[in-house]
C-alpha cells in the first residue's frame, strides 16, 4: 500500500537542467549521454544548453526505442506571424522510456491551437496558431512547403493577408 505514495525516480542532480523558477519536471529518461527531461515548459534534450519550448517542437515521434524530435527555427518575423523551417531532426535512444514519450505526445498536441494548410500554385504552406507558456493568445508561423518557391512575387503580401484575415477571424471566435 505504501507503495502508491512513492515517487517514481528520481532525477539525478548532475541531470538536471537549470530550471526556471516556476518550471517543474513532468518526466525523465536516461540516454546514452545524459537525459531527456520534460517540463511543464518544453523539453531538455542531451547536447543542447536550452530547453525546446513545446511551441518550438514541430513533430515528435516514437518508434518504441527511439525519440526523433524536429523542431523549428524562425527565419523572418514579420508583424502578426513567423516564418519557420525545421531543423535537422534530433534522434535519441531510450531504453527506459518511462512516460517522457507520452508527455511530449501530450504536451505539444496541447500547444496547438490552430492549423491550416493554404494551397497555392506550385505549393502551399502550413499556418499554426500556437500556445506559448507566458504569452497571452496565440503565436503565429507559417512554414512554407519544399516545393514552395518563397520568392514568388507577391507571395509575402498573399500569405500576410491570407495570416490577418485567418487570425482575425480565430481571435473573434474565441
Amino acid at each position: 500500500m505504501w507503495g502508491l505514495f512513492r515517487r517514481g525516480n528520481r532525477l539525478p542532480a548532475q541531470a538536471r537542467p537549470a530550471l526556471e523558477r516556476d518550471e517543474r519536471v513532468l518526466a525523465w529518461a536516461s540516454a546514452a549521454a545524459a537525459a531527456v527531461v520534460v517540463t511543464n515548459r518544453g523539453v531538455w534534450l542531451p547536447g543542447r544548453a536550452d530547453r525546446l519550448g513545446w511551441h518550438q517542437v514541430h513533430k515528435a515521434v516514437w518508434s518504441g526505442e527511439v525519440l526523433t524530435i524536429t523542431a523549428a527555427e524562425v527565419v523572418a518575423r514579420h508583424e502578426q506571424y513567423a516564418v519557420v523551417v525545421d531543423l535537422p531532426p534530433i534522434s535519441i535512444e531510450l531504453p527506459d522510456p518511462q512516460d517522457v514519450p507520452n508527455q511530449i505526445r501530450a504536451r505539444v498536441t496541447r500547444s496547438v491551437g490552430f492549423t491550416l494548410h493554404q494551397p497555392l500554385d506550385g505549393g502551399g504552406f502550413l499556418m499554426v496558431g500556437r500556445r506559448v507558456a507566458g504569452v497571452d493568445g496565440l503565436t503565429w508561423t507559417v512554414r512554407y512547403d519544399p516545393d514552395t518557391d518563397v520568392d514568388a512575387p507577391g507571395l509575402a503580401e498573399y500569405t500576410a493577408e491570407f495570416v490577418a484575415a485567418t487570425r482575425s477571424s480565430v481571435e473573434r471566435a474565441d
